[in-house]
């Protein structure tokens, strides 16, 4: 499903539920499928706790590269945003956080590095930090899907406000009918499933 508002030209868009690739913590359980919060451009790499490899010698010389290029330019906004996906992509979430919170005092309102920096707040144990710069983003782009969805899946599992995060997953519906998370699962029988588990009073 559906990076950014004015994305620059050599930025990888990340503008789909249903191509985005998981990048944080798995979390919660619906119908035998796990959900987490995900990334909201391509590509990435295995979810943390899942064996994450070690920086290739490509990516080490990218993120040299790229180091090189913010000192000499500090006003270089593409630069720490690549520079951020590395770090998010490698589990590196303080070092992404640092990255993304430069670009965005460069180009603020860019929604797509704002989800990826609540994602990697949400990562860093700082759920609220997350749903703030996901409420960023969406505001930013109102009909940016990555956003919501994620911010269902902190208020669902990290800071347990089920009826909440129904309504973000339903607000997502009404941009999108047939919206999708990114392991197949329609995010209307997400919602259907949670609205019974509610009533149920489950936990």
């Amino acid at each position: 499903m559906t990076r950014r508002t004015a994305p620059p030209a050599a930025t990888v868009p990340r503008q789909t539920l249903m191509t985005a690739v998981v990048i944080a913590l798995m979390v919660g359980f619906f119908a035998g499928l796990v959900f987490g919060v995900y990334k909201s451009t391509a590509p990435g790499t295995a979810p943390p706790g899942s064996g994450t490899p070690a920086p290739s010698a490509d990516t080490q010389r990218m993120l040299a590269s790229l180091e090189e290029r913010t000192r000499a330019n500090p006003q270089d906004a593409e630069a720490w945003i690549q520079m951020g996906h590395i770090y998010f992509d490698t589990d590196r979430a303080e070092k992404a956080i640092e990255a993304y919170e430069t670009a965005l005092r460069l180009q603020p309102g860019n929604a797509p590095v704002l989800t990826d920096l609540g994602v990697m707040y949400r990562r860093s144990g700082r759920p609220e930090e997350a749903i703030r710069r996901f409420d960023l983003a969406i505001a930013a782009d109102p009909k940016l899907e990555m956003p919501r969805f994620n911010k269902g899946i902190v208020l669902m599992h990290d800071l347990k406000k089920e009826a909440d995060a129904i309504k973000v997953w339903e607000e997502l519906l009404a941009i999108n009918p047939v919206a999708m998370a990114p392991n197949g699962q329609s995010v209307d029988e997400l919602v259907t499933h949670y609205r019974e588990h509610t009533r149920q009073g489950g936990g």
